[in-house]
């Protein structure tokens, strides 16, 4: 009998469980019964990457002034993000706030501890009873007032009240025992009242879940914190403190909320097109990057920047164009040697991405070839529109040195010289600092950006950095397969390995022997090439003055997002504009 009752103890704790905890398994895809796969997005959080810190209480708005949603449904998200529906409003209730089990009062805007106005107390009457479910709860909860439904470690509950104080629900003259939560417990109100409308409490594995809409509209957008969200939203007290809320929104939506923020919204189609399977791919590759927040994916630039539907200006947040370019390409990601690729991208280059091995530490001799870099002959068609191509910073000798020892170094003296090392591709990739002390401080590639305060790792300083190795100088001679020069490629044809004729179109390329791409005089716009262009090798610059001259903005790895409307411009689809700047992959499902 003993072994039993243990049994049947353990049988229920684990259901118990079920009934609270809503963590994906870590490192897993998440697929709802729809078949959807699922983004945890944190929106508030302590993760240094999120910029709205946790919170005492959180405000949620319907959309439906235009056709949004009404109402909200409260419950938890099961193992697979599907939603589990315990409590629910009326369609009119149209703004709520999720707040911590504490006293706190409205102040017109928010709830606070340290805020006047309207008080809700965190001390309640627990009428006696079980119940079977919702309605039967919502019915007893009825009778009295200030009467709510409770969800409490798996279970229904009926409470009344929302005192300040022990004492206080004590001589209030209602039958019950006095309760508050725990230290984990969430109340969801009506926004600047003390009705409190659920409470949910399962410790510290509980997740309270809010799902907008009671009426079954296709599609929901709630305003949280300034933007418009898709899908629905998660909270937990992750030490039993403030409040850490979650967006959870579909693969899709996500996207979404991301290409129209990292390029711009109206950008060509197929320029769009590529920085969503770059998006879609990152997100997914990077799943759970933030588990032990409790979500998967930040909305900052470490991540992605994500604002979901956007704001309340009408020209942001996703465009007709943006939109467009995720459904087109849904589903699609970009894979290497079968699994997902690292896909990362920036605004430019300046003239040429540069081998992630310098500035990551990345292996792209076997595991990562197509981050290798490669010469960038689009991305200065928009230099007139590019303002960060080309830059310039200057430094007196003295700046320089107070910049540098920002980060530490050189303590004591100043900057005798730099001598900068430069890729075959013209990025500088090790930079060292000699000071007059005797001292150097070397900077490598992945920190040259923030130690000089520049846009790029691609830039000359006093104009040194150009006396390298060259890509030949192009004249109007074209060499055709060693026996004979033209000057220009109108009416020419190409043959290609399988026989196949074709003209040769306004824009055409040769690739070297250690695969650097040049354009052929004549075959394009050319654009225009401010930005300058250095050799490789290595100069060494002094001087009482430092001027920096260089082109792009960004880490230098990946796909650049001003290339990529370039080529879009000149006609190049999607998996072109991927597949020149992360030679190799390959775009498939996922």
């Amino acid at each position: 009998m003993e072994y039993i009752m243990r049994k049947r103890f353990m049988q229920l704790a684990a259901a118990l469980l079920t009934l609270c905890l809503s963590v994906p398994p870590a490192g897993a895809v998440t697929t709802n019964q729809n078949g959807e796969i699922m983004i945890r997005v944190g929106l508030a959080s302590t993760s240094s990457h999120v910029p709205t810190g946790e919170l005492e209480s959180a405000n949620l708005e319907n959309n439906n002034s235009q056709g949004f949603g009404w109402g909200y449904r409260f419950g938890y998200y099961d193992g697979n993000l599907n939603f589990v529906e315990l409590a629910r409003t009326d369609r009119n209730t149209i703004s709520v706030s999720v707040l911590k089990t504490q006293n706190l009062r409205y102040d017109g805007s928010r709830y606070s501890s340290e805020g006047g106005g309207v008080l809700v107390g965190c001390y309640h009457v627990q009428i006696p009873g079980s119940y079977n479910g919702y309605e039967e709860a919502a019915a007893a909860a009825a009778d009295y007032s200030g009467g709510f439904v409770a969800w409490i470690d798996g279970a229904y509950q009926v409470r009344v009240g929302a005192y300040p104080s022990k004492e206080e629900a004590e001589t209030a003259g209602i039958g019950g025992t006095v309760v508050g939560t725990s230290s984990y417990g969430m109340s969801v109100v009506k926004t600047g009242t003390n009705q409190i409308l659920f409470q949910y409490d399962c410790g510290q594995s509980g997740r309270l879940a809010i799902q907008p809409d009671v009426t079954g509209a296709g599609e929901t957008r709630t305003w949280f914190d300034g933007y418009k969200y898709r899908g629905g939203f998660q909270y937990h007290r992750k030490t039993g403190g403030n409040l850490t809320v979650v967006n959870v929104v579909g693969l899709e939506d996500y996207v979404n909320g991301v290409i129209c923020y990292e390029m711009g919204r109206d950008w060509p189609l197929e320029a769009l097109k590529a920085q969503a399977m770059c998006a879609r791919t990152y997100v997914l590759k990077n799943l759970n990057k933030h588990n032990s927040y409790g979500f998967d994916i930040c909305t900052s630039a470490n991540c992605q920047v994500y604002h979901g539907m956007g704001s309340n200006k009408a020209d942001y947040g996703p465009s007709e164009t943006s939109m467009r370019a995720v459904a087109e390409t849904a589903g699609l990601v970009i894979k290497y040697n079968g699994r997902l690729a690292e896909t990362p991208y920036s605004s430019s280059f300046g003239g040429a991405s540069e081998d992630a091995n310098y500035v990551w530490g990345t292996n792209t001799t076997t595991e990562h070839p197509y981050l290798r870099g490669v010469e960038d002959p689009y991305e200065a068609d928009l230099n007139d529109r590019n303002s960060h191509c080309p830059w310039t910073v200057n430094y007196t000798a003295a700046q320089l040195t107070q910049q540098l020892q920002k980060a530490g170094m050189g303590t004591g003296t100043s900057v005798k010289s730099l001598e900068l090392t430069y890729s075959r591709l013209g990025n500088v990739i090790k930079a060292v600092v000699h000071w007059k002390n005797g001292q150097s401080n070397t900077i490598n590639a992945g920190n040259i950006r923030s130690r000089f305060g520049v846009d790029s790792i691609r830039f000359t300083v006093n104009g040194a950095g150009t006396t390298g190795t060259q890509p030949p100088e192009q004249t109007g001679d074209i060499s055709i397969d060693g026996f004979g020069t033209t000057d220009s490629m109108e009416g020419k044809y190409v043959i290609t390995g399988n026989g196949s004729l074709s003209q040769i179109g306004g824009s055409a390329y040769i690739i070297s022997g250690t695969g650097s791409v040049s354009q052929l005089e004549g075959s394009g716009s050319g654009g225009n090439t401010s930005a300058p262009q250095p050799g490789s090798g290595t100069v060494t610059v002094s001087g009482d003055t430092y001027t920096f001259n260089g082109g792009g903005w960004g880490h230098q790895i990946g796909l650049s997002q001003f290339g990529a409307n370039a080529m879009a411009r000149r006609g190049f689809t999607y998996d072109e504009i991927v597949t020149f700047y992360l030679p190799g992959v390959q775009i498939t499902t996922y």
